[in-house]
């Protein structure tokens, strides 16, 4: 059996609404006007246990308000969903002793107290064994690299440091299920390789299922291999990477570096089905279709008037397939 599962998930909200000026909020007062948002619009998936799947789309697409809904924190207007065979919302106290939640611009732990004491509180709030809260917690802080930091009031962390204790605190319980909402926002770039590396690891090794929000494109790369996409309430594509290539145009980029300068902006190509993506100094990037013509063939094309530094053949970005997805989709 699946490990989360969701069917026909729905979730509209009303907004109010008033015109702008004095007599507008008067007006307000006396008639309220309402508009009703559709956030989710029939999202349905499963995952099983122990996979670790990109749930990604544009803001308002409805990312946060389906997490909620996993989480338990929000009641849908329809549809069923099932965690470990229970219903978030109904089974909400054993729900939550079952999952732990990561959110990038928000931390579970207290801003006044020591790490340590933080995690000794959440110890006692989950009622997890002295014994097995020591076991876990001295694996969270080597893994993380916490050593440093336990005696250090949240409010003296760096966001980096921060974001590793946060972790920590969410695994102190084994959840089996982990909710990542844009865990690496903010981050630098040394900082985004340790969590990127713990995420890894947490679920190679555990087995932790785990579902991560995120607009940053290289984090997909570096930990999914399944990917979701959702915009404007639907679900617009859920497979693997090659997958999500595959349900936009074919294409290939070709990065070329010249031995010499261009005289002029001007980069000739002979070949049908190609397109200048940008040009900087000696270095030309060219989008070509393959169906049309192959990279043997504008090679050759292009070796024959320029002199060739070094090339590279490659996919085009992630984040311009996504781009292209939703635009083919009208969210964009």
């Amino acid at each position: 059996m699946p490990h989360i599962i969701v069917e026909d998930l729905r979730k509209s909200f009303l907004i109010s609404e008033r015109s702008p000026g004095f007599w507008g909020s008067v007006r307000g007062l006396v008639q309220r006007q309402t508009r009703e948002v559709h956030a989710l619009k029939g999202v349905s998936f499963s995952l099983n246990q122990g996979e670790l799947v990109g749930y990604i789309g544009p803001n308002g697409a409805g990312k946060s308000t389906t997490i909620k809904i996993l989480s338990g924190i929000l009641v849908p207007s329809s549809g069923t969903c099932l965690i470990n065979g229970r219903i978030p919302w109904q089974d909400r106290i054993q729900h939550v002793g079952r999952i732990g939640v990561v959110f990038g611009q928000r931390t579970q732990l207290w801003w006044d107290l020591p790490v340590l004491e933080s995690f000794d509180l959440l110890r006692e709030i989950y009622r997890v064994p002295l014994a097995a809260y020591r076991q876990t917690c001295a694996e969270m802080i080597e893994l993380l690299d916490l050593e440093p930091l336990l005696s250090t009031p949240v409010r003296q962390l760096s966001l980096g440091q921060r974001m590793r204790c946060d972790f920590a605190a969410a695994m102190l319980h084994r959840p089996d299920i982990l909710f990542l909402d844009e865990p690496t926002i903010g981050l630098d770039a040394v900082s985004k390789l340790a969590v990127r590396k713990f995420i890894k690891t947490l679920n190679q090794t555990h087995r932790v299922t785990t579902i991560l929000t995120t607009h940053d494109m290289d984090d997909i790369e570096a930990l999914c291999d399944r990917v979701i996409i959702i915009g404007g309430g639907k679900i617009l594509c859920d497979g693997s990477l090659a997958t999500l290539r595959s349900q936009v145009a074919s294409r290939r980029h070709l990065r070329i570096d010249l031995k010499t300068d261009l005289k002029t902006d001007d980069f000739r190509f002979a070949a049908s089905g190609v397109n200048l993506q940008s040009q900087a100094g000696r270095t030309v990037t060219l989008a070509f279709d393959p169906l049309r013509v192959s990279a043997a063939e504008l090679i050759h094309q292009i070796t024959a008037d320029y002199e060739i530094e070094d090339l590279f053949v490659e996919n085009p970005p992630i984040e311009e397939i996504v781009a292209e997805l939703y635009a083919n989709a009208g969210d964009v």
